[in-house]
């Protein structure tokens, strides 16, 4: 609760600064921040991140790591480009992908609990394959999607809100129910902390987690279709390239400790906030996306020695 609440006033006192810049700085006083269309390109942003980085969180909080999520968004973005250019419907081809994307959350629950693989390799030989899928089977093409209807998706808003933003909203009302009202998000939270004492009270601690990765390849799939709908097209080489380290990144500012056992579906969707309007607020006040990437280092890094240094400072009470 307390990094929540330290992350929510970061954010509120990042929006102030770059209200408070703007406003200093531009000719005629107005705030770009504040306005209708740049709120809502926001929300549009924060919706596809959030959903992303909520299958990151889940899986972090069961002690474990996917760095497959960006490679599944272009794969999924090619798939359907390709069907979609044999005239298959794309609604259609979506609503079989996105489900058939648990089989990958299957593949790395096994090889994490079965084959006994750390996850970081587990999920990286995933980030790799589908990565040189996405780019061999079109050969390097992009695939075009240009339908209206379908671009509704990701473009599209009801009574004024983003598409994108109301679907994080019925998935973080789905997976908050499940984290804290199931018994499941008790086994989650529990395996996170200490994985070996909660398999010997005889709870599969294997099937949890592999529930944890199902669900972060399904989430990774319904962002590939709103990524693509969104852009419209898919370039196999750089769509959605290092999507997962936003994904860990928000998931690391909103509470989520890597050490596993620690971080809440609310605390995700303001890390994803944060790092949104960090990126908007660069490009408002005219600095150079060139600079994201760095920007992810030190929000990473920042997470982890924060999450070192909270762990140290409770130890230290519990001695006292």
């Amino acid at each position: 609760m307390r990094k929540l609440l330290a992350m929510t006033s970061l954010l509120i006192g990042l929006v102030v600064a770059i209200c408070v810049f703007q406003w200093v700085t531009h000719p005629d006083h107005s705030i770009t921040f504040l306005s209708a269309v740049n709120l809502s390109n926001l929300m549009q942003r924060v919706g596809l991140l959030g959903i992303y980085a909520l299958g990151a969180g889940i899986v972090i909080l069961s002690g474990g790591i996917d760095l497959s999520i960006g490679s599944v968004m272009a794969f999924v973005g090619m798939a359907i480009g390709l069907l979609a250019a044999a005239n298959w419907n794309p609604f259609v081809v979506s609503a079989l992908i996105v489900p058939s994307c648990a089989l990958l959350g299957f593949w790395h629950g096994f090889l994490v609990g079965k084959v006994k693989l750390q996850p970081f390799i587990a999920t990286l030989s995933s980030l790799l394959l589908l990565r040189g899928l996405a780019r061999g089977i079109p050969n390097g093409l992009s695939q075009s999607l240009p339908d209206e209807r379908f671009a509704f998706l990701g473009n599209g808003s009801f009574v004024g809100i983003p598409i994108p933003f109301l679907i994080l909203i019925g998935v973080a009302l789905i997976l908050g129910f499940m984290m804290n009202f199931t018994v499941y998000g008790r086994y989650l939270y529990a395996i996170g902390r200490n994985a070996e004492a909660v398999r010997y009270s005889g709870i599969k601690v294997n099937r949890v987690r592999t529930l944890a990765y199902v669900i972060c390849a399904v989430l990774a799939g319904l962002a590939g279709v709103l990524e693509l709908s969104l852009n419209r097209e898919v370039q196999p080489a750089q769509s959605a390239l290092m999507y997962e380290m936003w994904a860990i990144a928000a998931a690391v500012l909103g509470g989520c400790s890597l050490r596993g056992g620690e971080g809440t579906v609310l605390g995700v969707i303001v890390g994803a906030i944060l790092i949104r309007v960090m990126d908007n607020g660069m490009n408002l006040v005219g600095v150079g996306s060139e600079w994201q990437w760095a920007v992810i280092g030190v929000i990473v890094l920042g997470g982890v020695i924060a999450d070192a240094a909270y762990k140290l400072r409770a130890e230290q009470k519990t001695k006292a």
